[in-house]
């Protein structure tokens, strides 16, 4: 049942998986604040979103918009380091915003399965 987990679900749970992963890293720099010399980290993309859908999309004809983008089931992302020491107000800000993100993501998942979910039972 391949179609059951199509490039949708495997982009949302791609991406639940870096918000995890920043969270992380977010959290890491809050629990450093005190800590000497210790600079603030943050998870980026490495241009998956510009780069790649530019060389996968494609158009089928000149009053189409590009075609699809082919989901390598991963996100591939990167650890940067901003130099700067902790700013407390910046990490919880970017705390609430990826915390808003992740959320957003399990809903949209969580729709996705909720319309499958109505597909199959109207099969039956």
């Amino acid at each position: 049942m391949d179609f059951q987990f199509d490039k949708t679900m495997k982009l949302l749970s791609s991406m639940m998986d870096f918000q995890s992963r920043r969270h992380q890293l977010i959290t890491s720099n809050i629990a450093n604040i005190d800590t000497p010399e210790y600079t603030a980290k943050d998870l980026q993309f490495k241009g998956i979103i510009g780069e790649e859908m530019q060389k996968q999309l494609t158009k089928t004809d000149k009053r189409h918009f590009p075609g699809q983008f082919t989901n390598t089931g991963s996100i591939d992302c990167e650890v940067t380091d901003s130099g700067e020491r902790v700013n407390i107000d910046t990490e919880m800000t970017n705390l609430a915003e990826n915390h808003l993100m992740y959320n957003t993501s399990v809903d949209l998942l969580s729709r996705k399965l909720r319309s499958m979910k109505i597909v199959f039972s109207e099969v039956k």
